[in-house]
């Protein structure tokens, strides 16, 4: 395929220029629906949700405020990772008891294969790559406090992982920057925005009702219903999944989106690169991402492009001093790359949580969501929206293999969200330890 302009009322990044097309879609028409269950939000968890309820006999009504994988799912990375960023297996435990815990460690184990699996059993085309996750270790402490204990876990639980010393990360990454690291087989990466718009076909062939540029603006129970309203229409449902995660939670449950903390996350994909240097780095193609607080991470698409990004304290101009400061990393970690040219610069949105967990909340009777994917969406998304979906057919939370949570609040939410940023110094700080 070749690359396509960028639409309009889309950010300028790489998968809006090469994605396939999205389905076609309308506006909910005014009037009055009903629905067994009804999704808010067409990404990745509402999108796996829809479809498995559909599935499974349900008549599902889906609706998006804007388009379909228009936040989170289409603007990430699109590596595909069996872990969590900041919370290792003996820590779910900790947090979650060990039934739930597990559960839930058992989830993030195998949700990688879950979302290669899904994309294989419905033919989705979104250059899909299952060769591995790759978290090289960009200290020796790091090795012993990180990688040796996260293997050691993963390893109990049945995972599919290898600790990795300074020469097999090399060879792994085409760098001679890391010390060692961990390899998770199951791993891999996708064009996420692709994958979206893959599984909004997949829903739509099960029977799924998709609306587009349709926000719920507001609910209310309605004797044994919601009744979720529109900007010109209702719909009368008895199950509701609120798949918004980072976008727009306040219009459907006020609340919601003070349970968590805002952060921009800014991709970034250079011109394709020469095909000898493009063989030297990442030569079996896996997706990789480091130790670090202020992430390294990178991919290859399959035209070529290393697809990485970075974190800024300040989003002021953004585009050029991302340019500098992650050509002089790319520079740093591959000095057979030069300084390369970068072709796209976007950017999308994380929910973080207080504990780096992600929480899943039974609202009230009939209504489930889940939030906080701390830079982790794309396999535990849709690996959550199977489980919602079995919520929202009527399986008790007491009897699903995840932990539901009473919904919080963060502290001092508003101030919170002001100092998330300055968290990145800390992290660099921490970042230049042994």
């Amino acid at each position: 395929m070749t690359e396509e302009p960028v639409a309009s009322d889309r950010p300028a990044s790489l998968w809006a220029a090469t994605a396939p097309p999205a389905p076609a879609t309308v506006s909910l028409p005014p009037g009055e629906y009903r629905a067994d269950v009804l999704v808010v939000g067409a990404g990745f968890t509402g999108l796996s949700a829809a479809l498995a309820a559909a599935e499974r006999g349900a008549d599902v009504v889906l609706l998006e405020a804007a388009e379909i994988g228009s936040g989170g799912s289409g603007l990430n990375n699109g590596q595909v990772i069996p872990d969590l960023s900041r919370a290792d297996p003996d820590e779910i435990v900790a947090a979650r008891g060990a039934d739930k815990g597990e559960a839930l460690i058992a989830l993030i184990r195998d949700s990688a294969q879950t979302t290669f699996d899904l994309i294989r059993r419905h033919g989705i085309a979104c250059d899909a790559v299952q060769n591995g996750w790759l978290q090289p270790a960009h200290t020796p402490g790091r090795v012993t406090r990180i990688s040796r204990p996260r293997f050691e876990q993963w390893r109990r639980r049945g995972a599919p992982v290898e600790l990795l010393d300074a020469g097999q990360v090399a060879a792994l990454t085409g760098s001679s920057y890391w010390h060692g690291g961990l390899r998770n087989a199951s791993g891999g990466h996708v064009d996420p925005l692709a994958l979206a718009r893959g599984l909004a076909r997949a829903a739509a062939r099960a029977g799924v009702r998709l609306y587009t540029r349709s926000p719920a603006i507001g609910m209310e129970r309605a004797g044994e219903t919601w009744r979720v309203r529109t900007d010109a229409a209702t719909v009368l449902a008895k199950r509701v999944v609120i798949a918004t995660n980072a976008y727009g939670t306040n219009r459907v449950w006020p609340g919601l989106d003070r349970s968590w903390v805002p952060r921009r996350s800014y991709q970034m994909a250079t011109a394709p690169l020469p095909e000898a240097v493009r063989r030297s780095i990442l030569p079996t193609d896996a997706a990789m991402s480091d130790t670090h607080g202020d992430l390294y991470f990178c991919r290859f698409d399959r035209r070529g492009r290393l697809v990485t990004g970075g974190a800024l304290i300040f989003d002021y101009d953004f585009e050029p001093r991302l340019k500098r400061r992650i050509g002089d990393r790319l520079a740093l970690l591959f000095p057979q790359i030069g300084r390369p040219e970068f072709d796209y610069v976007w950017h999308g949105q994380l929910s973080m949580t207080a504990d780096k967990l992600p929480h899943m909340h039974a609202l009230a009777e009939g209504v489930i969501t889940w939030v906080g994917c701390n830079g982790r969406g794309v396999a535990l998304g849709i690996a959550l929206g199977a489980v919602l979906a079995d919520a929202a057919l009527g399986i008790a939370p007491a009897d699903l293999p995840l932990p539901f949570t009473t919904l919080g609040r963060v502290p001092a939410h508003a101030l919170a969200a002001r100092i998330a940023p300055w968290m990145m110094a800390l992290f660099r700080w921490r970042d230049a330890q042994p």
